[in-house]
Parts: structure tokens; sequence; C-alpha cells
């Protein structure tokens, strides 16, 4: 292994992580454009040097992650020593536990974690049949007039649906789900707002407006007692937190509220959209899910379920984690030192050829099949791993479950046009419409 340092390379001794020329000028300020120029660096990176290699984006040395022990070692083994700083979606966000970090991040996911493990999820099972009842019920619609639908709009709206359910114990309505429209213009919005704060915050004023009457009278009507038919939600906990934390001022309860609403639609939203795409381009794995068992049947659950997960590992959650090295350390053998950025990435990770065979190729019997996926942790993470993993991992996978056991058997779709490309922001999501018309199966 070359230990010298080239033109425009990192010296890392003793130990040197495989150095390569700096990155184009200005491609860290478009890596969240949607060009998708940095995934194509990174998978250069990848596959000339490794699952770890250094080069420099920015004025700093960055190092990428996809090789799964490693992996392990930055995202769950030492999160101390490997660091998430501010979050791109702060001026969303605000310091909801997503972008927030230390002790108050600690805090602050104590209080969720119970939210969506056991007991807690049960409680949103009945939340999330309705907005699955409801999107069927439109789709029945869609159907017998042969009305055009656009698959990733429906997506967000049951998916918001359910998230909005779960927080409030309210069905979404019409004028909700027109104001919440401004969280999606601000998400979208975030790669090319400025880099200071108050002027991105300047920028996106009027959306974040709607946002904040929002939430205000969503947190007025909890405050008062008010709970939906399904009874009190998520909201109701943060209130309730209140009376004993000073922390839970209403501006964090709103951050909490936005940041719940953001992760639990968005990323659920855009993984349906590119599963009925890829169902479309593999019609056969739609057939094998169907004819994996009776409806109801565990065997069917396991089928769809696969077929989210399938769709997860070529579309992660979250396709890029950065880091940042608190101190210095070694990592599988290769000195870091204090200072430098990381970045792990899933979508590499997950389309590496020497852990997934034919990696690019949409099968989801990979997780039906013994040896079909390999074991590891660090080999797929489509939500993160370690104490910064996804809170709502189990929520977004109930919620597609769900609703594919009540769409998939009784639909299919036929798409007008498809998007040729991805476009690589806060998610990874289809660049452009998917309009499709609905085929009634028999």
């Amino acid at each position: 292994m070359d230990t010298e340092a080239g033109p425009g390379s990192l010296p890392y001794l003793p130990g040197t992580v495989r150095p390569i020329p700096e990155a184009e000028p200005g491609l860290v300020e478009r890596w969240h454009s949607g060009g998708g120029e940095l995934v194509e660096l990174l998978t250069q990176v990848r596959e000339g040097f490794g699952g770890i290699a250094a080069f420099r984006l920015g004025p700093g040395p960055t190092v990428l992650v996809t090789d799964p022990q490693a992996v392990q070692h930055v995202l769950a083994q030492h999160p101390e020593r490997y660091v998430k700083r501010s979050h791109r979606a702060r001026v969303l966000l605000g310091d909801g536990v997503l972008s927030a970090t230390g002790a108050a991040w600690k805090r602050q996911r104590r209080l969720l974690q119970s939210q969506f493990t056991g007991t807690g999820m049960r409680r949103y099972e009945q939340r999330i049949t309705g907005a699955a009842r409801t999107t069927a019920g439109r789709w029945a619609e869609y159907a017998r007039t042969g009305q055009t639908l656009d698959v990733g709009q429906e997506m967000r709206r049951f998916a918001l649906d359910a998230i909005w359910r779960s927080l409030t114990g309210y069905p979404l309505d019409e004028g909700t789900e027109r104001e919440l429209a401004a969280v999606a213009a601000v998400a979208t919005a975030l790669p090319t707002l400025p880099a200071d704060v108050t002027d991105a915050q300047d920028a996106v004023a009027a959306d974040l407006a709607r946002i904040d009457t929002v939430a205000r009278h969503a947190i007025e009507a909890a405050r008062s007692g008010a709970a939906g038919p399904d009874g009190p939600g998520l909201l109701h906990v943060l209130i309730d937190a209140a009376t004993e934390r000073p922390e839970y001022t209403d501006r964090l309860i709103r951050d909490e509220l936005v940041t719940l609403l953001v992760a639990g639609h968005e990323t659920t939203a855009t993984t349906l959209t590119w599963l009925y795409l890829l169902l479309d381009r593999n019609p056969a794995a739609r057939e094998q899910t169907l004819t994996a068992g009776v409806e109801g049947s565990p065997q069917r659950r396991q089928a769809v379920q696969a077929l989210v997960h399938e769709t997860l590992r070529l579309y992660p959650s979250a396709w890029i984690l950065p880091r940042h090295a608190a101190e210095d350390d070694t990592l599988a053998g290769y000195a870091v030192e204090a200072g430098t950025d990381i970045l792990v990435c899933p979508y590499l990770t997950h389309r590496d050829p020497e852990l997934w065979p034919d990696p690019e190729h949409f099968d989801p019997r990979r997780f039906t099949t013994p040896d079909g996926r390999p074991t590891h942790p660090g080999a797929y993470f489509p939500f993160g791993i370690g104490p910064r993993a996804c809170l709502g991992l189990q929520f977004a996978l109930r919620e597609s479950t769900v609703l594919l056991e009540h769409l998939l058997p009784v639909y299919s779709l036929a798409f007008s046009s498809t998007p040729t490309k991805a476009v690589y922001g806060i998610t990874v999501r289809p660049d452009g419409p998917t309009p499709a018309t609905l085929l009634p199966l028999p």
C-alpha cells in the first residue's frame, strides 16, 4: 500500500488510508443539489480504493467508509469518536431530535424511544390502518373513473396522513394537508439555500410561517385536552413532558413535531414510490409476493416486507451519513486524525458486489432465502445503526407493509412515464413525476 502522499492526497501515519486526488472544485457546494456528482465520485473511490479511502472534499480531509466492519466501528461501536454535527435541515427542524446533539439529543431521544417500540408501536396500529384504508378508498375511485394519479403524491399523502393521525389522533384534513405542502417545499429548497442561517430562514420565511401556524394550532388543541377519534397522540407525550421538563418549551415542541412530520412521512413516501417503480420493471416480483401465502398469512407478510427491504437496499432512507472525527482513532488499521470528515454511505455498501451478488438487480428473495443476504450488521443499514439509528424504523416498515397489504392484491399500475434519474438530496428520490393509471386485478 502506498504511504507517501501524492498531489492533492492525504498522508496518514502509521498506516495510510488510501489517498486519491482532490475532488473537483465546487463539488462540495453541489453535493446535495441533485446532480449526482458526489455519488459518481464516491462510486469511483469505492471501486478504485476499497471500503475505506481518503480524499479531499472541500478544504479538509474526508474519508469514505463503506466496509461493513468499518461502518460498525464508526456508527455503532464508537459514536463518541465519530460525532454528528449540525444537521443541514436545521432551518426546518430547529432543535428537534434529528438535528440535536450532545446531552440535549440524549434527553430527547430517551423520551421518544419508547413510542416507537413494542407497546408504543401497537398504539399506532389502528391509525396506520386507518390511513391505509383511506388511501385504498381513494384508489377504488381512481380505478372506477380511470383517473390518472401521481404515485409519488399518493404515497406522500398516505404517509403524511399516517403520521398526522399518530401525532394528533385526527385524520389529515384537506386544509392541513394543503398547508403542510410547505414542509416539502422547504425540504426541496434546502440544497440551494444560503449557508448563513438567517439568510436561509429569510429565503423560505413564508413556508416556515405556514408550518409554524399548523404546529401552533395543533399544540394549542392538544394542550386544551382535545384528543382525536383514536385518542391522544405523540404530540400529547411532548406536551406532558413539558410539565416536568422546562426544556420542552413551545419552540422545542414545535421542532419535535416538525421533525416527526418530516422523518415520519418523507422517507416512507419515497420508499413506496421507488417500490412501485421497481415493480413496474420487475413484474414477476409482485407475483412472487402474492403467491408466497394467502392474505393475512405470515408468509405473505414476510414477502411484502422483503419487497420493502429490497427497495431500501437500493434506495436507503439515509443514503449518506456524515460524521466528524472528534479525536484521533485507528479505523480498520488506518490512522484517522481528529478533525477528519467521515462519509458513511449505505447507498454504496448496499451495492457492493462483494456483499450483494448482482447488486443492481431487484430481487426481494434476498430477504426470504436462507443465506440470501450478508449477516454483518454493517452490510445493510438503510436507517443507520448504533445509537443514532432512525427512531422511526419500525413505524416506517409497518406503514409500508400495511399499505401494500391493502393495495398490492387489488391493483397493478400502468405508468404513462417514469423518471430516468434519481435526485440525491436528504433522501434519494425519483427525478420527476410518476403518473399512472390503476388496473384492477381479477
